[in-house]
């Protein structure tokens, strides 16, 4: 110890209202003390080199400590200890054998704590960078109690033990194989620390060589269940195994499965239904990363594969073929045999016959035709295979076990079978088709599924029998109103991907005419819903090809056109339900985007639809529709090749930034900023300085860092218009008045939009050339009266202004735009709302910071300076 130091006695309060003195070691002539009072550290005048590791020393050695504040100090300790210099000053302490000792926190009765157990697991974890504390590690005989951990009852704990246990065993392979430098090299960046040299390396080598030994055979032995009550035992051993394989380089993975594949068929033929999901978990990753050259794991892994497609009952067949189907492997045999189990289920209800001569499900057929008979098996199967059979479809055709059109003709004759629209087959089963029927479940999955596979070769020769069953389905007097979205849903999906709609009869289209005709006035809101979102989705959807060759808007050709969609839609925006209002306005936003781009002068019933548009976002009591009329003109702006040809558009945006800035809903003053930001890219782009877009500011540094100011000069620009001109147009709508009023909101996404807006008008007002005049820096012209919000005391007090009151009680405040973005100190306020809250709630790391800054920040003031400065601890 230093002999210029000396100790300092803190006082550290426990939230019991106990309280031990912490020595601080420090320097002469100056105070540290830590008082620790309901999750907060305060810190006075602290500054010296020691101050970590008295902390952590009297943290551990007190009985008074909470189980918050040891785990912060474990977690401490080993982001002190990573670094070699900071383990070394720990260990001649004795406070790394005091902190890391189980044995210690269970006499102290605190071990049982989850909170302790995890500042252990993160804080060793954190330290095991480098070969000094991998020693430690082995000679304290942590491997025990870590391995204990796997199959913690606390999952949070059990998931961190197996995320260390990864970690040291990556670590120790590289020791125990004589470092091979391509394997360490593909390893992150914890195993690529071990080739540091050191005197006791061979022991060192050895040392990894015996726990990774230690480690296989944990993983071998607690691998199999003995009673039914260590299925969750096995399942963390399976979950910790998949990890290990999914990380691991050829050689560790070899010699995991050569030490763990008699365990792993053992456990594999026992037909555990509860393992099912995580031996395909770890068989998957084992597969994935099989190297040609490592012949017995891969005659392991092929092994028990074919077990897990081949000898386990139908429902976990089906969750290990969708397991394999979605793992990508190209291997022909298993991904027919995948499809092929997917496919029995819905083969088996439909009497298709989809699989017929197919030997490769002969040996399932009859055991899962006995477990469709059980309710809940058959709805679960049915719906699981419905989820991955698109994928099937979109295999290679030598491996799809039929014609994807003839797919979607079963997953028809299931939707048939559960509205009651067809009979049943009589060959089928009469248990397994009332398993069915009505399941509103199996018809959403079955929806879902002919969405999904509209998308699929050949199956556009499918559309008017898929066109005929939805609208069969939309008319149904039964019809669930999720069913109904769904069925609008597969509609809209069908409909998009087939671009001839010739074959469509005038039959159809008038079918659906009347349907949604009476859907849009349902007694249920959620289908009325529904059916305005389809309104306006069919009018976004692109031109389609007719019976006559030529092309037309699919909204026009299936159910007349704005004729049609208008009226209902205008009906829609007074409808009693909020988010039926909401969807009316977007649906009309879609529906009028094809005449905005055409450029057509807006008609009176468009006019009359604005103005309904302007008293729903001053007087509607729900946020929700306000959004939408917000999306509207945002809709509009951006689709309308010029603002200033469309009067109408022109006339409503000051009204709607200055009543979506005033209102409550945070998310419509968000909107109201994204017009804004329009009507700046219209001004603005092409100016020199201004940058369109967020994506043009770089992200913001961590919040301790140091970044110089920016020097800022006035620019100006020659053109059509001036930067006058641009600004004071900008200011006749409203836009700075929206972007001062965001400013100083109360919500920080508000804020923090606003505050990026400001920095790129302030860019594109005070950047220049350098060879402008200083006589061109101050703009007369560029001054602006706004009248005085809520905002209006903070701008006086920035600018030093008073209000200057007209003949009536408003006041207003007279500003020079470019006096006001340069006094506002926009960058700091950014950095300031950029900062996300993991800074003080969740990292060591950043409290540690706090500290440290809190450190640095009083080592400037005079030594007599008792301030406090208050950190965070969490």
């Amino acid at each position: 110890m230093n002999k210029d130091r000396t100790v300092v006695d803190a006082t550290f309060v426990s939230k019991k209202g106990e309280s031990f003195f912490v020595p601080w070691m420090e320097s002469p002539g100056k105070t540290a003390g830590l008082v620790h009072n309901n999750h907060q550290i305060r810190c006075v005048s602290i500054g010296g080199q020691s101050m970590s590791a008295c902390f952590i020393s009297t943290v551990v050695s007190s009985r008074a400590a909470e189980s918050s504040i040891i785990s912060f100090a474990l977690k401490l300790t080993g982001l002190v200890a990573a670094a070699e210099d900071g383990f070394i000053a720990l260990q001649e302490t004795s406070v790394l054998d005091l902190a890391f000792d189980p044995q210690h926190w269970r006499e102290e009765g605190l071990w049982e704590d989850p909170c302790v157990r995890i500042g252990w697991i993160h804080g060793f974890n954190t330290m095991l960078q480098h070969r000094e504390a991998f020693g430690f590690f082995v000679r304290a005989d942590s491997i025990n109690p870590l391995l204990q951990l796997q199959t913690d009852a606390s999952l949070f704990v059990a998931s961190a033990a197996n995320q260390m246990l990864t970690h040291l065993l990556m670590f120790c392979h590289p020791l125990s194989s004589g470092f091979n430098e391509t394997e360490v090299d593909n390893k992150s960046s914890s195993s690529s620390i071990t080739g540091l040299k050191c005197p006791n390396a061979t022991e060192t080598d050895q040392e990894g060589a015996a726990v990774v030994t230690e480690i296989l055979e944990f993983l071998k032995r607690r691998m199999l269940p003995k009673e039914p009550s260590q299925f969750h035992q096995s399942q963390q051993i399976l979950k910790l195994l998949a990890s290990i394989l999914s990380q691991a380089g050829p050689s560790l993975q070899n010699k995991l499965l050569l030490t763990v594949g008699e365990s792993l068929e053992e456990l594999v033929a026992s037909n555990y239904s509860q393992l099912t999901r995580p031996l395909m978990d770890v068989i998957l990753a084992a597969y994935s990363s099989s190297c040609g050259d490592a012949k017995v794991p891969d005659q392991i892994v092929s092994r028990l594969l074919s077990v897990m497609l081949n000898q386990r009952a139908p429902s976990d067949l089906i969750h290990a073929a969708a397991a394999f189907l979605c793992s990508g492997h190209n291997n022909r045999i298993h991904m027919e045999q995948s499809a092929c189990i997917l496919l029995l289920p819905v083969d088996i209800i439909t009497s298709l016959a989809l699989l017929e001569g197919n030997f490769i499900v002969k040996d399932h057929r009859l055991s899962m035709m006995e477990q469709l008979k059980s309710k809940t098996s058959c709805i679960s199967m049915i719906c699981i295979s419905l989820k991955y059979i698109p994928r099937i479809t979109l295999m290679d055709a030598s491996c799809q076990p039929c014609p994807p059109a003839v797919v979607v003709d079963a997953v028809l004759s299931l939707l048939r079978l559960c509205s009651g629209l067809s009979p049943p087959s009589p060959a089928g089963c009469v248990t397994m088709f009332r398993n069915v029927t009505g399941s509103g479940k199996v018809q959403k999955c079955a929806l879902e599924a002919l969405s999904a596979l509209s998308s699929s070769p050949e199956v556009k020769v499918m559309l008017v029998e898929v066109f005929t069953l939805l609208i069969e389905y939309l008319n149904h007097p039964d019809s669930d109103p999720t069913v109904l979205q769904k069925s609008y849903q597969a509609l809209l999906k069908w409909i998009g991907v087939c671009t001839n709609l010739s074959s469509i009869t005038n039959q159809l289209k008038q079918d659906l005419t009347q349907v949604v005709r009476k859907r849009v006035c349902d007694m249920r809101w959620e289908v009325r819903d529904s059916t305005v979102e389809f309104l306006g989705h069919l009018a976004g959807l692109p031109a389609c090809s007719t019976e006559n060759g030529g092309v037309c808007n699919v909204s026009q050709y299936l159910l007349g056109g704005c004729s049609f969609t208008t009226p209902l839609l205008v009906e829609a925006l007074h409808d009693p339900e909020s988010y039926v209002r909401a969807s009316a306005v977007s649906a009309l936003a879609q529906a009028m985007t094809h005449s905005w781009r055409q450029g057509a002068v807006p008609t009176k019933e468009q006019a009359e639809i604005v103005t309904q548009l302007l008293e729903i976002l001053s007087q509607d009591t729900e946020g929700f529709a306000r959004r939408a009329v917000l999306q509207f003109f945002i809709t509009w702006f951006s689709s309308h090749p010029s603002s200033t040809s469309s009067p109408l558009l022109l006339q409503s945006v000051r009204s709607v930034l200055l009543q979506g800035s005033a209102d409550l809903d945070w998310e419509v003053k968000v909107h109201t900023l994204d017009l804004a930001e329009l009507l700046m890219d219209q001004a603005f782009l092409g100016q020199h300085g201004y940058t369109k877009g967020l994506e043009s500011h770089p992200a913001q540094p961590h919040p301790y860092a140091v970044t110089d100011k920016q020097a800022y000069t006035l620019h100006t620009h020659s053109g059509n218009h001036t930067l006058s001109s641009d600004l004071d147009s900008l200011v006749k709508q409203g836009l700075l008045s929206v972007l001062l009023s965001g400013l100083f909101d109360c919500d920080r996404p508000v804020c923090l939009k606003a505050c990026r807006l400001l920095i790129r008008l302030k860019d594109v007002l005070l950047l220049r050339p350098q060879e402008t005049t200083d006589a061109e820096k101050t703009d007369p012209e560029l001054n602006c009266e706004l009248l005085s919000q809520g905002w209006a005391h903070e701008i006086r007090n920035v600018l030093g202004t008073e209000d200057r009151t007209s003949g009536t009680d408003a006041h207003t405040v007279t500003v020079n735009v470019c006096d006001l973005v340069k006094c506002l100190d926009l960058e700091e306020r950014l950095d300031v709302l950029t900062r996300s809250s993991d800074h003080f709630y969740n990292s060591p790391r950043s409290l540690l910071q706090d500290i440290l800054t809190a450190s640095s920040a009083h080592a400037q003031q005079d030594s007599q300076l008792k301030e406090e400065v208050i950190a965070d601890c969490y």
